[in-house]
């Protein structure tokens, strides 16, 4: 099965993402994921990325949809995949549709009061990059890593001002793809302000192996 997870930041997609790959046997890919990926390997695209993002310029629809492209006919998602954070935008949607019709569109959805005190409250591992967040999951030493022990940190675009701004982009760009999706009949709206155990097993009701 072929997803495409929507929703604002904090809302649970890549927590969900996770267990889901698990379950599934299916990658989790994001396109932060693809570009570094790229570059690491020096293609032709990474090449382009990685010189549009050195100059501070945003990386164009087109390099985005053929690095997404190339992506999903890579082995691994021969049986699905899950893509979080693509498409952005209405451009993006409509050139994916024609390469990839076949996916199930998963809106997350939950109130800006969780949202903003899950992402001020996350704390990230700076040596192994394990999340936890102070307020809901906490780790079981405050500011250590029960991984590795390493030094938890608040992202900077995890400061309330930030988030602020990464929801109006979201309302703004992102959001008009639930109306998008709602028209070809491809979404399924999830209340994903729970714990995330709830959400993965209804997840599995709605979309079984």
């Amino acid at each position: 099965m072929n997803f495409i997870f929507l929703g604002p930041p904090g809302a649970g997609k890549g927590t969900l993402a996770v267990d889901v790959a698990t379950e599934y046997g299916i990658p989790q890919i994001s396109t932060g994921d693809i570009f570094r990926e790229n570059i690491k390997n020096e293609t032709e695209l990474g090449k382009k990325v990685k010189s549009i993002t050195a100059s501070g310029g945003l990386v164009s629809d087109d390099i985005v949809i053929a690095l997404v492209e190339d992506r999903i006919k890579k082995d691994d998602c021969k049986n699905g995949f899950i893509l979080d954070g693509f498409p952005r935008t209405i451009p993006q949607a409509e050139a994916f549709e024609k390469i990839c019709p076949d996916v199930k569109v998963i809106n997350f959805e939950a109130d800006n009061e969780l949202i903003i005190a899950r992402l001020s409250n996350r704390r990230v591992c700076k040596s192994c990059g394990a999340n936890y967040n102070a307020k809901f999951r906490p780790p079981k030493v405050e500011g250590k890593c029960d991984k590795c022990g390493g030094e938890l940190y608040t992202r900077d675009d995890d400061k309330l001002e930030a988030i602020t701004h990464r929801l109006e982009v979201y309302r703004e760009q992102t959001e008009p793809l639930i109306g998008f999706y709602k028209k070809l009949g491809k979404i399924t709206d999830i209340e994903s302000g729970r714990d995330s155990k709830e959400v993965f097993v209804d997840f599995k009701k709605i979309f079984p192996k």
